[in-house]
């Protein structure tokens, strides 16, 4: 049996020599990971929001909805059957780690050949060539290719960094939905909060329409008064169905967005969140935004994957080595087929040398090559745009927060003003126009005021997702049953952050 393996050398010598015929093209990767040291990040850490972030605005209507959004979203689940496409992909590529065992059994009536391995008549030893006769076997086979370069360890690699990138989607899609919830949510405050400024106009005018008809009963104004009251109610009258409408239209959005019909619409009540309410926002860029966005990490596994797809490729320009090995039975006749002479096995290497594929291979390698520099430019970017967003929403922050001041201080100046001006036209020392001037003005400011705090509270919510929301890389639970230890893992590639090897 010794002697039989030392017999394998030479074969494997030339194996080699022909292998050398066949060799990756010099294709180098042109894009490089950017280096997290030379992007200006602040090397300090930020707070980390709760699981439930949006509880801290106080209303249980809010949080029944965004509960059920990350229950019954349809693109929450569209992101999930991603994820168990890209599972069975990664159990298919690692089942060719494995050894492959077939059962295969066939039994034939036919007319056996005179000359082959069957005795002539004339030899009258039974079943000759040129009889009918039934032919069976029935055997098991053992195929194990024994990966000797690493093919297919690589592919597998591949495809468990596939399923953590699309397990890392799906927690950029839960952070999006809840954003995106949380700001119509506060569309629907500020519609109920410009109805309620629409509301206290038309009464306002109300009011001054009424003073305006007493006032010309009595001489002291015209026609033209009065025509421009009634005129100015009916602008508030649609300023209120106005606000009605972008009301409506937040609804109809929320219940799209929390996974229900219009069946949900009259369930969805006047928003009571607390605007002010805090929340543990980032003051500055710190690098720990790279290793806590999960679309970050997905690009990261994605180019982690196509690392691992190209070392596949060229993995693939060397010769396979298979292992092969049967046992069975083989006989020609029925009632010998288990006989115990009808046994049959053996076992031995199987080759396949990549000589005269070269074209196929060397496309496929730089094809390979090319999604690497894909997967690199589409981290790059990655990158680049989440600092630009959290950077812009810091500098909104910052800049919404003095208009605020600015405006609330414009807000205490015009409730006053039009104050005087209504009290000095009811004693006949101002005209008209003074009081509509001024409640322009008045109502201007108010929606201003009231467009400035939902901003700066969509704003806080977008600076919270931006940095990561909730989401923590260290508590993944994405698990494989069919990966070995080896192998890329969820974990893995998170605790790698930022940092490209």
């Amino acid at each position: 049996m010794k002697v039989k393996f030392l017999s394998l050398w030479p074969m494997l010598g030339a194996v080699a020599l022909l292998a050398g015929c066949v060799s990756p093209p010099k294709e180098d990767t042109r894009i490089v990971p950017l280096d997290s040291n030379n992007l200006g990040l602040n090397q300090s850490s930020s707070p980390r929001a709760a699981e439930s972030w949006w509880k801290v605005f106080g209303d249980d209507q809010l949080n029944q909805l965004i509960d059920q959004a990350l229950t019954n979203s349809p693109s929450l689940n569209e992101a999930l059957i991603r994820v168990r496409g890209a599972q069975a992909q990664a159990i298919a590529a690692g089942a060719k780690l494995r050894p492959g065992f077939s059962l295969d059994a066939d039994e034939t009536y036919q007319r056996l050949s005179e000359n082959y391995i069957y005795p002539p008549k004339e030899a009258g030893l039974g079943v000759a060539g040129g009889d009918m006769a039934w032919m069976g076997q029935t055997t098991l086979g053992l195929s194990w290719d024994l990966d000797f370069w690493g093919q297919h360890e690589k592919l597998l690699q591949q495809a468990n960094n596939k399923v953590v990138a699309a397990d890392l989607d799906r927690a950029t899609a839960r952070l999006a939905l809840s954003g995106a919830l949380a700001q119509s949510y506060v569309d629907l405050y500020r519609a109920y909060a410009f109805a309620d400024i629409a509301n206290q106009t038309e009464q306002q005018r109300e009011t001054l329409l009424r003073l305006t008809k007493s006032r010309v009963n009595a001489g002291l104004d015209t026609q033209l008064e009065l025509k421009l009251a009634e005129a100015a109610l009916p602008q508030a009258r649609t300023a209120r169905l106005q606000a009605e409408i972008q009301r409506d239209l937040a609804v109809h959005n929320l219940a799209a967005l929390s996974g229900k019909g219009a069946d949900a619409y009259d369930n969805i009540k006047r928003p009571q969140i607390t605007p002010d309410a805090t929340l543990p926002l980032p003051t500055e860029l710190t690098l720990d935004l790279l290793s806590r966005r999960p679309d970050i990490l997905a690009a990261k596994a994605r180019v982690e994957a196509a690392t691992a797809g190209r070392a596949a490729a060229k993995a693939a320009f060397y010769p396979d080595i298979n292992l092969k090995a049967f046992v069975g039975l083989q006989a020609v006749g029925l009632n010998k087929l288990v006989d115990s002479g009808s046994t049959i096995y053996g076992a031995g290497p199987a080759l396949n040398l990549p000589v005269f594929d070269s074209q196929r291979l060397k496309a496929g390698y730089i094809g390979a090559t090319a999604e690497l520099d894909g997967a690199v430019a589409s981290y790059n970017e990655t990158v680049l745009k989440a600092i630009r967003d959290v950077a812009d929403q810091l500098s909104r922050l910052e800049s919404l927060k003095r208009q605020l001041i600015e405006t609330q201080q414009t807000a205490n100046a015009t409730e006053a003003a039009y104050r005087l001006a209504q009290n000095r036209y009811e004693a006949g020392l101002s005209s008209q126009l003074v009081v509509l001037n001024a409640e322009t003005q008045l109502l201007s400011t108010r929606r201003d005021l009231v467009s400035l705090q939902t901003q700066l509270l969509i704003t806080r919510v977008t600076l919270l997702l931006n940095f990561g929301g909730s989401f923590d890389p260290t508590s993944s639970t994405l698990t494989s049953p069919n990966l070995t230890s080896d192998n890329l893992t969820s974990k893995a590639v998170l605790a790698q952050g930022a940092q490209h090897e």
